[in-house]
């Protein structure tokens, strides 16, 4: 009989941005990928268009995290509106129930484009947390 494999749970990873480990993230998400599908048909072909590969279009990543007194995140965003974007490598890996390394995403040339503060409510009863949506120009599954 085979033996089960489960897929891996979704709670548990870490997150690097240019091989340094960029702390604690409650979310990380938007890594989708797409190709435009360009139609082209001529005159005498049959009444089916032919379908050909167009652009490539990566969608943003969205960081969030408790807001502490760090503010690396910022200054990252702060560096492009006052120069050009500093790009980098970010790194997302997954680990299992032993923290062992089990699935790892990288996105490339990513940079900064988007930066949102905390809500501020007296009467709520939850964490700060700020957002940082990340720009890029690829993305791959290394692992």
């Amino acid at each position: 009989m085979a033996e089960a494999v489960y897929p891996f749970a979704k709670f548990r990873y870490r997150l690097e941005i240019d091989g340094i480990e960029a702390g604690g993230f409650s979310e990380v998400t938007g890594f989708d990928a797409s190709i435009d599908v360009v139609e082209y048909r001529e005159g005498d072909m049959v009444p089916t268009p032919m379908k050909v590969q167009g652009l490539r279009k990566y969608g943003n990543v969205t960081l969030k995290w408790g807001a502490t007194s760090s503010t690396v995140l910022v200054d990252w965003l702060m560096e492009g509106v006052n120069g050009p974007e500093n790009r980098k490598t970010v790194t997302v890996t997954l680990m299992d129930a032993t923290a062992a390394d089990c699935a790892s995403w990288q996105i490339i040339n990513a940079w900064p484009c988007k930066y949102t503060a905390p809500d501020f409510n007296a009467s709520a009863s939850e964490i700060a947390i700020e957002s940082l949506e990340l720009a890029h120009e690829g993305m791959t599954r290394t692992s």
